[in-house]
């Protein structure tokens, strides 16, 4: 690639209000479903006053609008933004989202099974699709060395599942 050639006139994007107001108005309408959704949550006991299930996805409910309206004001009153700091796709790199989109899928569709039983033992299902989805990310963006498919798919899928799992007996 040709260093000039990016450095030349014309090869940046130019700027758009019509994408600054379609990104805002697409945040706010994803927010508002947001606290649509966390008012829906059901609550075992309501005491007026007290946090409980529904209080956090509220919060960052009405955080996401406000930060959304704001984006959306912005938008709309000042002039575009310069598109210049933006790089240009990367070979493979719409391949590589759909591919991440399709493993995190399927480890969504993995963990939903919760546990199997074979052989007599119960066996939970978090650990063992959580360090391969973890190693198929590693791979999917370029990771080759064998200590960090190892280490680190190991250790983080240890962390979360003796946090959670464990110590908070969140079931995983």
């Amino acid at each position: 690639m040709n260093v000039d050639a990016e450095a030349e006139p014309g090869t940046t994007p130019r700027p758009s209000r019509a994408l600054e107001i379609a990104f805002a108005g697409t945040a706010l309408v994803f927010c508002v479903v947001y606290f649509a959704l966390g008012l829906q949550i059901e609550l075992r006991r309501e005491v007026p006053g007290q946090m409980d299930a529904r209080t956090w996805p509220l919060v960052l409910g009405v955080l996401g609008i406000v930060v959304s309206l704001v984006l959306v004001a912005i938008a709309i009153t000042r002039p575009p933004s310069t598109r210049s700091d933006l790089e240009r796709v990367a070979v493979g790199g719409p391949l590589r989202v759909v591919l991440t989109l399709l493993v995190s899928g399927g480890f969504l569709a993995l963990w939903s099974f919760s546990d199997v039983i074979a052989f007599g033992y119960r066996i939970q299902l978090f650990p063992i699709a959580a360090a391969i989805y973890l190693v198929a990310l590693l791979l999917l963006f370029g990771q080759r060395r064998l200590i960090g498919l190892i280490v680190y798919p190991v250790a983080v899928t240890a962390f979360v599942y003796v946090v959670f799992g464990l110590l908070l007996r969140i079931p995983l």
